[in-house]
């Protein structure tokens, strides 16, 4: 499980999240506020790519101040933007750097990438500019990419931001079919209606934590309040 404890975190003078303690053991978990809130940053302080101020974040144990190596290989992460994650030449090409890089041989790289091509609908593109592919391509590579290396947790922000709507189809069943724990960053609350826990954050606290009706109900009331 992921667990924080008396986490706070500070951008110079500015404080983002404060003071929160929580455990996230549920298989399907959301998190919306509005812009400014803190929850893109939260997302970040769960696999290491930050570390909190003030408190600690432990992945199975693992605290990501003091283990971030090990913490990451637990807890994938994908980007709102695609085109951040993709580093290779080719489709192919960009799916074996991750690979190699999470101790797979060249044989098991090349094994797994076929594997993984056809798993997510991208064989006929093997050897295709990886940055010309559409919208939707480039967001299901960077899916694959963090899914091939076979992370326990993983960590989505803004999965269907920059998606036509069979695109987003496509995401939401992905979500809900992959067998890792998955923690969504959304604006798109009809994406997370059957999710398990939902969190809101309103200028760096947690507002409300609990089932989907109730604290997307919280959230609109928020915004309502404006």
């Amino acid at each position: 499980m992921i667990e924080l404890e008396g986490v706070t975190h500070r951008f110079g003078e500015r404080e983002v999240l404060r003071q929160l303690d929580l455990t996230l053991d549920e298989r399907r978990i959301a998190v919306i506020g509005s812009n400014g809130s803190g929850k893109s940053t939260f997302a970040r302080l769960l696999n290491g790519l930050q570390v909190p101020s003030e408190g600690r974040v432990r992945v199975d144990g693992l605290d990501t101040r003091k283990q971030g190596k090990a913490v990451r290989r637990l807890v994938g992460f994908v980007f709102q933007d695609p085109d951040v994650q993709i580093v290779m030449p080719t489709v192919a090409e960009d799916l074996a750097f991750g690979l190699k890089h999470h101790g797979f041989s060249k044989a098991e790289a090349a094994e797994r990438v076929t594997e993984v091509l056809a798993e997510y609908g991208l064989s006929d593109f093997r050897d295709h500019p990886a940055h010309l592919l559409s919208g939707g391509q480039k967001q299901m590579l960077a899916i694959a990419a963090v899914l091939s290396v076979r992370p326990q947790y993983v960590v989505f922000d803004e999965p269907t931001t920059l998606l036509d709507l069979r695109n987003k189809h496509r995401i939401a069943k992905l979500l809900h079919e992959i067998p890792q724990q998955v923690i969504v960053i959304s604006h798109d609350l009809d994406l997370l209606t059957e999710f398990d826990r939902v969190l809101v954050f309103d200028e760096g606290r947690l507002v409300a934590d609990g089932a989907p009706a109730d604290s997307i109900a919280h959230y609109l009331d928020l915004h309502a309040a404006l």
